[in-house]
């Protein structure tokens, strides 16, 4: 079985001129959208801060996955970061091969630590 990790790209940077930049263009949508009305530059600023920290804030609080390759087939597991004791992506490196199994919809992947990473299976393919 062989295991290579996946995370979802954060759409936004965290980094802070990064951030500005994201919001100074996303202002810009927001007043062009409105008809490109004068005056409201504060106001579309505003806006745009919150809807950026708010799918900043979502895109923290996605799941991550997991996909491994057992007998062929791909299974993709799903796992919540902040319930995974201290699993880190990266801890199982691709074409590893690693102990995995299931009940369910559930796939427990062993790390290299020994304890399990119990996962969601959300995809299969192969």
């Amino acid at each position: 079985m062989n295991a290579l990790d996946s995370q979802a790209a954060h759409p936004w940077p965290t980094d802070p001129t990064d951030r500005r930049e994201a919001i100074r263009r996303r202002a810009e949508e927001i007043y062009i959208r409105s008809g490109r009305i004068p005056g409201h530059d504060l106001e579309n600023w505003m806006r745009a801060e919150q809807e950026i920290l708010r799918e900043a804030a979502e895109t923290t609080a996605r799941r991550k996955a997991i996909v491994v390759r057992v007998q062929g087939v791909e299974y993709v597991g799903e796992y919540d970061p902040a319930s995974s004791d201290g699993y880190t992506p990266g801890e199982l490196k691709k074409g590893m091969a690693v102990a995995v199994r299931f009940s369910g919809d559930k796939m427990f992947v062993k790390r290299p630590d020994g304890r399990e990473l119990e996962t969601t299976v959300v995809r299969r393919t192969g």
